[in-house]
């Protein structure tokens, strides 16, 4: 039986589909089948850290519900991941920002020509990534990425 860890390794749950769909319900309607699917690349580990079931839940939801309907079903989970919050960061001429509104009006045209790429994931912590890969590595632990 598969473990889950929330925040201690010690204090493992082992894992209920039904509770992760009802966590899901509130933002899509997914069947078990979806689910499991999703969860798949996870089979090979005893263990996964809850940030896994939060970044498939986030998957699934974004192709059911739409991004707002992620975005809050990740700020109901943000207490697993050491970002907090969903924030969008863009990157535009070497500058993250969150909003444009202290651009001036030659700055927004040239952001709005720009081609937009989709993002993957709400994790961009390239250290943090490379600490819990080693971890999941030494542990055999599937952490979200």
């Amino acid at each position: 039986m598969k473990k889950i860890i929330y925040r201690n390794p010690n204090d493992a749950e082992t894992f209920d589909i039904k509770r992760f769909l009802k966590s899901l319900g509130k933002y899509a309607k997914i069947s078990e089948k979806e689910a499991r699917e999703t969860l798949a690349d996870f089979d090979q580990y005893e263990t996964m850290h809850v940030s896994c079931l939060v970044e498939a839940g986030m998957k699934l939801i974004g192709k059911k519900a739409g991004e707002e309907a992620m975005k809050e079903y990740f700020d109901e989970h943000a207490e697993y991941f050491d970002e907090g919050k969903f924030e969008r960061l863009r990157r535009i001429t070497g500058y993250l920002v969150g909003t444009l509104d202290r651009w001036n009006d030659a700055k927004k045209a040239e952001e709005k020509a720009r081609v937009k790429h989709c993002v993957n994931s709400s994790i961009d912590d390239a250290a943090r990534l490379v600490a819990l890969e080693t971890q999941a590595m030494e542990q055999n632990i599937a952490y979200a990425h």
